[in-house]
C-alpha cells in the first residue's frame, strides 16, 4: 500500500510540473502575442486603453500649432532683416541697381568711382536721420552718446610696381590703419583728414568702414506681439585684394534683437506672449509623457526578449536568432524618443526667445522642424497596422541594406566626377567654381533638370576644356540615368514585388513567428482527476491476496 501511495504521488507531481510549464510557457505566448498586438487590439483583447496614441495624436497637433506659430513669426523677423539690408545698400551705395552682382554688391573700375563711392558712404551716414523713411536711427552707448563710425584701410607696408618694366618690390607684411568720428561730423573727414586718402592703390588691400545704427520692427504690433528693438551691425568693405582694376564693394550686415527698454502700447494690440509660454509649456509636458511611455515600452519589450530567450534556452537548448531579437527592438518608439527630446529642446529655445533672452531664431527653427518632421514621420507606425500601407513600409525596411550598399559604390564615382569637374570645368563655368556647387549641379544633372543651360553656359575660349566638359557632362549624363538610377529603382522594384509575393503566399516563418502560432493545448482539470481514479481502479484491480505464513500480501502486477 505504501508503494502505491509513493506511485501516486509520484504521478501527481509529475502532472503538476508538466501542467506548470504549460501555463507558463501560455503565458509567455499570450504576453508576446499582447505586444505585436495593434492598439486597437488590444483595447479589444484586454480593454486596455490606448494611451501612448491618444499622447502623440495629441502631440502631432500640438508641435505642428506651435510650428506653424513660430514660423510666421520667423517669417516677419526674417523679412524685416531682409528689408533693412535692401534698404541700407540702397541709402549708403552708389549707383546700386537693387540686385547683387555675383557675391558683391557694386564694383567701381577707376579712382574717381571709388572717390565718390566713398565719400557717399559718408556722406548719406551723416544726414540719415533725414533720408531714412524707416525708425532707424544711430546707436548710443548705455552713456546717452552715439556710437562713432570707423574706417580702417589695409595696405602692404611699403612697395613698389612697373608693370611696364616687369618689376616690383612688395613687403608682405600688412598694415592697418583707422580713423572714428562722430556721426553728425563723419562728412568733415574728407577736410580734416586728406592724408589718409591719399592711397597708394597698388598697395592697397581694402578699406572697411563699420557703425552701429537701431531700429524697431513695428510689424509685429499686427500680431499683437510686442516689437522688438534690434541693433544693426553694418560693415562695408572696399575689397582690392586681386588688384585686377575691379573693385568690389560688399555691405554686410549683422542684426541682433533685445527687448525694448521703454514701451507703451494702446488700441487693441495687447501682449499676448504668456499665453504662447504657457502653450509652450504644455507642449514640453506632453513630450515628456510621450518620451516616459515610450521609454516603458522599452523596458518592456528588453523585458520579454529576456523572458522569450531564457524560455528557448531552456527548452530548445540555443538563441534567439537576430532577426527575432529586432522584433523587439521597436525603432519606431526610438524615433518618438529623439522627436520628444528635440521638441522639448526646440520649446526651450522658443521660450528663451520670447522673453527675448535669446536672439537666434535659425537654431530654434531647426530643433522644431526637425521634431515636427519626425512626429509626422511617426505617423506611419499607425498606418502600417493595415496591409495596404504596410507595403511601403516593409519595402523601405527591405531595400534599405541594398540601396545603402549601393549608394556608397555609387557614391565613390559621383565623388570622383564631382573632384574632377571642379578642378578642370571651375574656372570657366559658374555652376563648378566650388565643390558644394559641382555636387549640386551633378544632382540637378542626374535628375534631368537644366542639361541645355549647363552645357550653353560654358564659355569656349579654351577649346580644349571646351571638349573635355562635353566628354564630361555626356558621359556623367549616361552614366548615372541610363544605369545607376536605373539600377537604383530596380532595386527598390524587386522589394517591392518581393513584399507583394510574401502578402500573397505568406512570410517566411521565423522561431517567434511560430511560436506564437503554435496551438498548446493545457488539460482540463476534470479530465486529470477522471485519469487519476482510473489510474487508482486499475492499480487495485492489479493487486491479488497471496497467502503466506497466516500473512495477507498484496503483489501488484505491472
Amino acid at each position: 500500500m505504501e508503494l502505491f501511495s509513493r506511485y501516486l504521488d509520484r504521478s501527481n507531481s509529475i502532472s503538476s510540473v508538466m501542467t506548470q510549464e504549460i501555463i507558463k510557457e501560455e503565458h509567455l505566448r499570450d504576453d508576446l502575442k499582447y505586444y505585436f498586438m495593434s492598439p486597437c487590439e488590444k483595447y479589444r483583447a484586454r480593454r486596455h486603453v490606448p494611451w501612448k496614441m491618444g499622447v502623440q495624436i495629441l502631440k502631432i497637433i500640438m508641435v505642428t500649432s506651435q510650428l506653424i506659430i513660430f514660423g510666421l513669426n520667423n517669417q516677419l523677423v526674417v523679412s524685416y532683416k531682409e528689408e533693412n539690408t535692401m534698404a541700407l545698400k540702397n541709402l549708403f551705395l552708389k549707383d546700386y541697381k537693387g540686385v547683387d552682382e555675383d557675391d558683391y554688391s557694386v564694383a567701381v573700375y577707376t579712382k574717381r568711382d571709388f572717390y565718390d563711392s566713398l565719400f557717399y558712404v559718408m556722406n548719406q551716414y551723416s544726414q540719415l536721420d533725414q533720408l531714412s523713411v524707416g525708425p532707424i536711427s544711430y546707436a548710443e552707448d548705455v552713456n546717452g552718446k552715439l556710437l562713432p563710425l570707423i574706417m580702417c584701410k589695409k595696405y602692404y607696408k611699403r612697395g613698389s610696381v612697373e608693370p611696364s618694366e616687369e618689376a616690383y618690390n612688395i613687403d608682405a607684411q600688412l598694415e592697418t590703419v583707422c580713423m572714428s568720428h562722430d556721426p553728425k561730423t563723419a562728412n568733415l573727414w574728407r577736410t580734416e583728414n586728406s592724408s589718409f586718402f591719399d592711397l597708394d592703390f597698388y598697395r592697397l588691400v581694402d578699406i572697411k568702414i563699420t557703425f552701429q545704427l537701431s531700429g524697431i520692427n513695428l510689424q509685429t504690433v499686427r500680431s499683437r506681439e510686442l516689437p522688438d528693438c534690434y541693433a544693426f551691425f553694418v560693415t562695408i568693405t572696399f575689397d582690392n585684394q586681386c588688384h585686377s582694376g575691379k573693385m568690389k564693394i560688399f555691405l554686410d550686415i549683422e542684426a541682433q534683437s533685445s527687448a525694448c527698454r521703454d514701451w507703451k502700447i494702446s488700441g487693441t494690440a495687447q501682449k499676448n506672449t504668456h499665453y504662447l509660454l504657457v502653450f509652450d509649456g504644455f507642449v514640453i509636458l506632453m513630450c515628456l509623457t510621450s518620451a516616459v511611455l515610450c521609454t516603458r515600452s522599452i523596458i518592456l519589450a528588453v523585458r520579454l526578449l529576456q523572458r522569450f530567450s531564457r524560455f528557448f534556452h531552456e527548452n530548445f537548448n540555443r538563441k534567439v536568432c537576430e532577426d527575432d531579437q529586432r522584433e523587439f527592438l521597436n525603432g519606431w518608439y526610438l524615433l518618438v524618443i529623439v522627436s520628444d527630446l528635440l521638441a522639448i529642446i526646440g520649446s526651450i529655445l522658443k521660450m528663451e526667445i520670447q522673453a527675448k533672452n535669446l536672439t537666434n531664431y535659425d537654431v530654434c527653427s531647426i530643433f522644431l522642424g526637425t521634431s515636427t518632421l519626425l512626429v509626422w514621420v511617426g505617423v506611419i507606425r499607425y498606418l502600417g497596422y493595415f496591409q495596404k500601407y504596410n507595403v511601403l513600409i516593409l519595402t523601405m525596411k527591405a531595400a534599405f541594406p541594398k540601396v545603402l550598399r549601393f549608394c556608397c559604390c555609387a557614391g565613390m564615382i559621383y565623388l570622383g566626377y564631382t573632384f574632377c569637374g571642379w578642378i578642370v570645368l571651375g574656372p570657366y563655368h559658374e555652376k563648378f567654381e566650388g565643390l558644394s556647387l559641382v555636387a549640386e549641379c551633378l544632382f540637378s544633372l542626374l535628375n534631368g533638370d537644366d542639361m541645355f543651360t549647363t552645357f550653353a553656359q560654358l564659355k569656349d575660349k579654351n577649346t580644349l576644356v571646351w571638349l573635355f566638359s562635353r566628354a564630361y557632362l555626356y558621359s556623367f549624363i549616361s552614366l548615372f540615368i541610363y544605369m545607376v538610377l536605373s539600377l537604383f529603382i530596380a532595386l527598390i522594384t524587386d522589394a517591392y514585388e518581393t513584399i507583394k509575393s510574401y502578402q500573397k503566399n505568406g512570410f517566411p516563418q521565423t522561431d517567434l513567428q511560430k511560436f506564437l502560432h503554435e496551438p498548446t493545448e493545457l488539460p482540463n482539470v476534470e479530465e486529470s482527476n477522471q485519469m487519476d481514479v482510473n489510474m487508482r481502479h486499475s492499480a487495485l484491480c492489479c493487486c491479488q491476496r497471496v497467502p503466506a505464513n497466516d500473512d495477507i500480501i498484496l503483489t501488484c502486477i505491472s
